[in-house]
């Protein structure tokens, strides 16, 4: 199962697609670069990485006297990548990282996706802890921590939930009590700890949420700390094993290489931890690194999809079933329509998927820089269209793995194929880092109600001029485009009817969390329609000016035009269900007895 990293295309959305109206014109010695980084990181990830996808899969994680070893190909791949110094490619250059741009590094994080998804869980815990560390920890906390982090010596965990308390972190019982000097003692269990305890690092920095004494009830009451598994001495040498311990790891449907652990702190005098940030602030310090995770799981949805996708097309170019038009014979089952079809729709997810990812973090790009409107720009699209991306590229992942198995009927659903790999592999991350109802709540609830749907506008607004570049084209290349545009168009339309409905004063939260996730869907099927019409025009562009053939231009149009024919048509039906009512009493009884239930 090979995979090729599509540097060109991912480079063309960065440099084209996800740019917005201030940002300054990139230098071609920057553009080298740039690409001469997504080299040498495609050959890392197809040479190393790629190639142990299968067999960490087959090998997983084993847990055995209270040791989590990882399966020694997956432990050599991630060798080769943190001795490239992969993990600190958007992190500060003063603890080693190389500052380069997030799209840039969020590049590298969809071909370590691609490559190998459960391996990608590790890297994508260090490159978020690194910025909550940064932004809340101490200096002298950061200046230990850092450099070890972006050097791939430790590695980092993210401990939230518990038994009772999952996504309603105001439940959790953790506990933190002061201790000699500025240090912290913790007691607790926590569950579901991704790399939690393993053998690739020398030392496991965990940020745990827990409460101090008297502490406020609920998510008021919450603190975070910095628990090492070692602990650290003030000149950064390891000390003795920290009072925490992994019971046991679960056994899962996918990303077997990535162990799943139960954590317990403090079996006898508590584990240290310091404290990061203020104190009872601890959830709102978390999410600087759950919002960055969240970033990196929806590139997660996009690595796998287009692996799927990759895996898919191969295939289907091989394997000769029936008859078909030019061909003698059996003919190669590329060749059906609906084999075709499948395969567009894998294809338009992933691209429009991939485009919303280079969108966000350019976004987040813009939001440090020095420049007030793009500054401003940045945060607001940044803080809308995250949970958006989450959802919309995680659901995309899921569904092009799925389809990957059907282009491989029989052979899908055997192992050695590799495909059911794909889609055991893909179904967690619409799961971890909030569930993609979770996402869709957080849209509706804390981005769009509280300022009357005006960040939603802002953004309609923007795509809309995306769909007036058009104009500058030539008539011929222009109506080739006219019919996407016109879909695209349209569901502008429908977007901007159902943020006026969900972001009416007279809507009621059940309402409002009713329509949620429609509403996401929508938001994020408008967007990527008009991103990849956007690179349809920049394409033009490009071929006009280069004197080009223009073959890459010809496949963005057809590519918005599946896009348009297989996933804008949706925008009418989802209208229709945000502004739906939501069910009442006496309809939830009808629906399953769902009353009884609740």
């Amino acid at each position: 199962m090979t995979y090729q990293a599509p540097v060109d295309d991912i480079l063309f959305n960065i440099l084209a697609v996800a740019p917005g109206p201030h940002a300054p014109d990139v230098p071609a010695e920057t553009r080298d670069e740039w690409r001469m980084v997504l080299e040498q990181s495609a050959v890392l990830v197809e040479q190393s990485i790629a190639p142990v996808n299968q067999a960490g899969d087959l090998a997983g994680a084993t847990f055995e006297n209270g040791v989590v070893r990882i399966p020694t190909k997956v432990r050599e791949a991630y060798t080769a990548w943190t001795e490239a110094g992969w993990d600190g490619v958007s992190l500060p250059s003063r603890y080693g990282g190389a500052e380069l741009p997030l799209t840039i590094g969020s590049a590298t994080m969809e071909m370590m996706s691609s490559g190998c998804l459960a391996l990608s869980t590790l890297t994508v815990l260090v490159q978020c802890a690194a910025p909550a560390i940064q932004a809340h920890a101490s200096e002298a906390l950061a200046e230990l921590c850092l450099p070890k982090l972006i050097s791939g010596d430790w590695s980092a965990t993210m401990n939230l939930t518990e038994p009772q308390a999952g996504s309603d972190l105001g439940l959790l019982t953790t506990r933190a009590e002061p201790a000699e000097g500025d240090t912290y003692r913790l007691f607790g269990q926590k569950i579901f700890i991704t790399f939690g305890e393993h053998d690739l690092a020398e030392n496991i920095i965990h940020l745990v949420l827990a409460r101090l004494p008297n502490a406020p009830p609920g998510t008021k009451g919450i603190s975070l700390f910095v628990v090492p598994k070692f602990l650290i001495h003030a000149d950064g040498r390891l000390g003795a094993r920290n009072d925490l311990r992994c019971t046991g790891i679960e056994h899962k449907l996918g990303i077997k290489a990535s162990p799943t652990c139960t954590m317990i702190y403090g079996d006898d005098q508590g584990a240290v931890g310091w404290l990061v940030g203020e104190p009872h602030r601890g959830l709102a310090c978390m999410f600087t690194m759950m919002n960055r995770a969240r970033l990196a799981v929806g590139l997660q949805g996009v690595g796998i999809g287009e692996r799927a996708y990759q895996h898919a097309f191969a295939y289907a170019k091989e394997r000769r079933q029936g008859r078909a038009a030019g061909f003698t014979g059996a003919a190669p089952i590329v060749a059906h329509p609906d084999v075709r079809r499948m395969l567009g729709r894998m294809k338009a997810l992933t691209a429009a998927s991939r485009a919303i990812a280079f969108f966000v973090a350019a976004a987040i790009d813009d939001a440090d820089a020095a420049d007030p409107a793009r500054q401003g720009r940045g945060k607001a699209f940044a803080d809308l269209l995250t949970p958006v991306f989450k959802a919309f590229a995680t659901d995309s992942g899921v569904e092009t793995a799925s389809i990957g198995i059907q282009v491989h009927g029989g052979m899908g659903y055997i192992e050695e194929s590799g495909a059911a790999q794909l889609w055991r592999d893909a179904r967690i991350p619409p799961i971890y880092e909030g569930t993609n109802g979770i996402q869709a709540i957080d849209l509706v609830i804390r981005r769009v109600a509280p300022d009357g749907g005006a960040g939603m506008d802002a953004l309609i607004e923007e795509c809309r001029a995306m769909l007036g570049g058009v104009s500058s084209l030539p008539a011929d290349r222009q109506r080739a485009l006219v019919p996407a545009i016109a879909a695209a168009s349209a569901a502008l339309d429908d977007l901007a009817a159902a943020t006026r409905w969900l972001a009416a004063p007279e809507r009621d939260s059940d309402e409002r969390l009713y329509a949620a996730t429609p509403y996401l869907r929508l938001a994020a099927i408008a967007l990527g329609a008009c991103l990849l019409l956007k690179g349809a025009v920049a394409a033009a562009r490009l071929a006009a000016m280069n004197g080009a053939s223009g073959a890459d231009y010809q496949s963005r149009i057809a590519l918005a035009a599946v896009f348009a024919d297989e996933l804008v048509t949706e925008t009418p039906g989802l209208l229709r269900k945000v502004i739906a009512p939501a069910p009442t009493p006496a309809m939830r009884a009808e629906m399953l007895e769902l009353e009884t239930a609740i």
